[in-house]
Formats: structure tokens, C-alpha cells, sequence
């Protein structure tokens, strides 16, 4: 199975699940400006909420998603306020043709003071037991 993990993050808290991530699934976590060459099975995707929605740069990378390249998206991130970004990425992977995976991770990412230190070790362990939990 191919596998590849792509993130965008601003504080960097996506990028610690994303690596954490990467390491349980094998495969090397690249931010989103990485694009998918070569077909994957399975894409993790991380993002996070950036005033009330994704940013635009995490749409216009799904947007230039290959639907013959990617099996499916599976969804993982942290945000200090907001929760889950799934319905918002699965409404740009619908509109190229590319399923999203029902589960996801996400967790409480530090921003400005609030959640500090997360996301945190107990958070990292977590997001590669869910990645390895796909992957069965």
C-alpha cells in the first residue's frame, strides 16, 4: 500500500502530527507545496481552521489533486478553538472525485497561550495509533 502525508500548518502544531504520523505509517510528512506524484492509496492530509474555514491554500492543493492518483483522503489536524475541519475538506475532495476516509484526528493545537503545549506527547502517540489503525 502507498501512503503519502501531506500537512499545512501556520504555528507548526500540524506539523508535529504530521511527523508523528509519517513515522508510524512509513512514509515521509511534506508540506502541502510537495505535490502527489505518484499514485498513493492513501493520502493523510493535516490542516487546521484559519479564520473559520481552511485556508485557501489547502483548498487549491485538493483542488490540483489528481482523483487517479489518490484512493482516498484521510483527514487530521489540531485547532485551539474550532473543531474538526472534515466537513470542509470533503467538500473540496467531493468536488474532485476523491473519497475521504470517515474517521480522522484531530486534537487541541496551541495558539496564542490557549491549549498551551498542545498539541502534546499523549496527542502525538495518539495521531500514529490512528494513522497505524487505518492502515489494518
Amino acid at each position: 500500500m502507498k501512503i503519502a502525508v501531506r500537512y499545512y500548518t501556520k504555528t507548526g502544531n500540524t506539523k508535529r502530527l504530521a511527523e508523528s504520523i509519517g513515522k508510524a505509517v512509513g512514509a515521509e510528512a511534506l508540506p502541502i507545496s510537495a505535490p502527489i506524484t505518484e499514485p498513493v492509496d492513501i493520502l493523510f492530509l493535516g490542516n487546521s481552521y484559519y479564520a473559520f474555514s481552511i485556508d485557501p491554500e489547502v483548498r487549491a492543493f485538493i483542488k490540483g489533486l489528481d482523483k487517479n492518483k489518490v484512493g482516498k483522503i484521510v483527514n487530521f489536524g489540531s485547532a485551539a478553538m474550532l473543531n474538526s475541519t472534515y466537513k470542509k475538506v470533503k467538500a473540496e475532495a467531493d468536488k474532485v472525485g476523491i473519497p475521504m476516509d470517515e474517521r480522522e484526528f484531530h486534537c487541541k493545537g496551541e495558539f496564542k497561550g490557549i491549549h498551551k503545549g498542545k498539541p502534546d506527547e499523549a496527542d502525538l502517540k495518539a495521531a500514529a495509533e490512528f494513522a497505524r489503525k487505518i492502515l489494518r
